[in-house]
Formats: structure tokens, C-alpha cells, sequence
């Protein structure tokens, strides 16, 4: 399927970021993109415009510069993001991205779905749960860490992932520095608690960031295995009719 994509522009769009979407007529299936802690990188940009070529108006909001980070954005923006801005900030500026979304006319807002890589999988699962009209969540290895509450985290996301209210694809690795197996394992009880459909993958072998070349740890074989699996669920989640 041919794409348009384009930077998105605060004085243009209403909303800074990156947009891929079907060359056609007529509203198609969306998805929001929450990024990693790298931002918004060359690597997600053709992640999104993969997706525009299965049919959907893909749009990843800049959060870093909805919060007014200054550029240039480098490794450590994330961190550093993080280290300032409450969960319940982050959820807010996603919202502006997911609004524009849903806002659009070549959009069908009845099917929207969230896919969050990183810092992005975290946050996205606190949006998530707070957004009932998503119909679908892709997670790619959700920076979930071991940490008590605190001021700028209130709510664990093995607390939160109990009220999502649609069905979740989710991945992670043994190998994954961030995100200890233990926590994946707390975390994975959260989503079976929600009680919607929900398809968890673990590899053995594989360490965080494993999807996206903007990191140490990316297999591209693996990344190639995966992504089959992410269109599947997608297709069955936003294409077909809702039962």
C-alpha cells in the first residue's frame, strides 16, 4: 500500500511528532506511538510508517518537546524527563497526541489501538488504563521497573495493568536489564487480572530494546520474528469487526 508521511508541527498540526498513513480515501484503523527514551528516532519513524503500509494512520506524538525539553534530544533526555515529570504529566501529553488522533477525519475512532516501546511501554500502560476507548495495546518490553511508590510515580504499573480494559500484546526478554524477570512475572499477573485477551511473549535470549535498532541490545532477526505477530494481533484487534 503507498504512504504519505510527514513531521508533524505544533503551528501546523496543533501537536509536534510524526505521522505515516494510507495514500487513500476514506477512514482507516489508527494507532498512537508512545517512544522510547531515545525520542523520536529514525528507527520508530519507519516502525510507523511499516504500520501505515497494513492500513493505519500511525501517529507518534514528540512528548519530549510537548514538555518542553530543550534540543537537542540525546540519550539521556529520558532520564532526565523522567526524573522531573510525573506519570500523571506524561499521560497528559500522550493525550494530546491521542486526541489529535482520534480527532482526524481519515480516522475511524472506534478503532484506535497504542503500541509503547521502552519508557513509551511504561507510560502507555498508564494511559491505557485511564483511556477505555483504546481497543488495543502493544508493548514492547514496558521499562517496568522494581521501585516503590514515590511523588513522581504514585501508581506501579503491576497495580495499574489491572484496569486496562482491552486486550494486550506484550514482549519481553530474560536478558532484559531494565525489567527483571520477576517483575515481568508480577507484571504478567496484572494483565491476566484484567480479564481481557492477552498474548505474552518471552524470549530467553533476548535483552531490552530488542525491536528497535537505537539501542545496544537489537536483534534483528528477532525483531523480523516479531513483527508478523504484532500485525496479526492488530489485524484481529482493529480490522475486523468488534465482537
Amino acid at each position: 500500500m503507498n504512504i504519505l508521511n510527514r513531521d508533524l508541527t505544533t503551528e501546523k498540526d496543533g501537536i509536534p511528532g510524526y505521522i505515516a498513513q494510507p495514500a487513500r480515501g476514506g477512514r482507516s484503523p489508527g494507532i498512537l506511538i508512545v517512544h522510547h527514551h531515545y525520542g523520536l528516532t529514525g528507527h520508530l519513524k519507519s516502525f510507523a510508517c511499516s504500520l501505515a503500509e497494513f492500513g493505519y494512520v500511525t501517529v507518534i506524538p514528540d512528548l519530549y518537546e510537548l514538555l518542553g525539553a530543550p534540543e537537542p534530544y540525546s540519550v539521556h533526555t529520558g532520564s532526565e524527563v523522567q526524573a522531573k515529570t510525573t506519570d500523571g504529566q506524561l499521560v497528559q501529553v500522550i493525550d494530546q497526541g491521542w486526541r489529535h488522533l482520534l480527532g482526524r477525519g481519515d480516522v475511524d475512532a472506534a478503532r484506535v489501538g497504542v503500541a509503547g516501546f521502552c519508557m513509551g511501554g511504561r507510560i502507555a500502560i498508564h494511559f491505557v488504563a485511564a483511556t477505555p476507548s483504546v481497543r488495543a495495546f502493544v508493548g514492547y518490553y514496558p521499562s517496568v521497573r522494581d521501585e516503590p511508590p514515590s511523588e513522581r510515580r504514585p501508581r506501579h504499573p503491576c497495580e495499574v495493568a489491572r484496569e486496562i480494559k482491552c486486550p494486550s500484546l506484550i514482549y519481553y526478554g530474560a536478558k532484559d536489564h531494565v525489567a527483571p524477570v520477576r517483575i515481568q512475572e508480577r507484571l504478567w499477573k496484572s494483565f491476566i487480572d484484567n480479564g481481557q485477551r492477552l498474548e505474552w511473549h518471552f524470549f530467553p535470549h533476548a535483552g531490552h530494546g530488542f525491536a528497535l535498532a537505537d539501542g545496544d541490545c537489537y536483534d534483528p532477526n528477532l525483531a523480523s520474528l516479531v513483527w508478523p505477530l504484532t500485525a496479526d494481533f492488530l489485524a484481529r484487534e482493529l480490522q475486523e469487526p468488534e465482537r
